[in-house]
């Protein structure tokens, strides 16, 4: 089971591919957006904003999510860690349910290019 670091350490690696990317992955991650992470296993969340293609994570509280953000991500630690590291699919892990993704319909279709 991933720790509480290790999956701040995977946030914050996305966050940095987030802001090396270019082109129609560069323009969704544009979005200025409330941002929820809850990690099921570990029932921590971390809140925050994405804002100019990065992760700014603000805060990480005990349980799931206080307030609803306009993008909520679930899932487990070891799931975050293997589709930051790339051995995770993000598409295939929330069609089958191991990532739970909620926002706007419109915010969907601009994430989509991320996925």
């Amino acid at each position: 089971m991933a720790t509480m670091e290790e999956c701040r350490s995977a946030l914050d690696k996305l966050s940095d591919s987030l802001a090396r990317a270019e082109g129609d992955v560069r323009a969704a991650a544009a979005l200025d957006r409330s941002l929820s992470c809850h990690i099921t296993d570990l029932d921590v969340t971390f809140a925050g904003r994405l804002r100019s293609g990065r992760i700014e994570v603000h805060d990480t509280a005990p349980g799931p999510p206080r307030e609803k953000a306009q993008i909520r991500l679930a899932m487990k630690g070891d799931d975050l860690v293997a589709m930051v590291d790339g051995e995770l699919n993000f598409a295939k892990a929330w069609a089958s349910g191991r990532i739970r993704l909620e926002a706007s319909f419109r915010d969907l279709l601009r994430l989509r290019t991320l996925l």
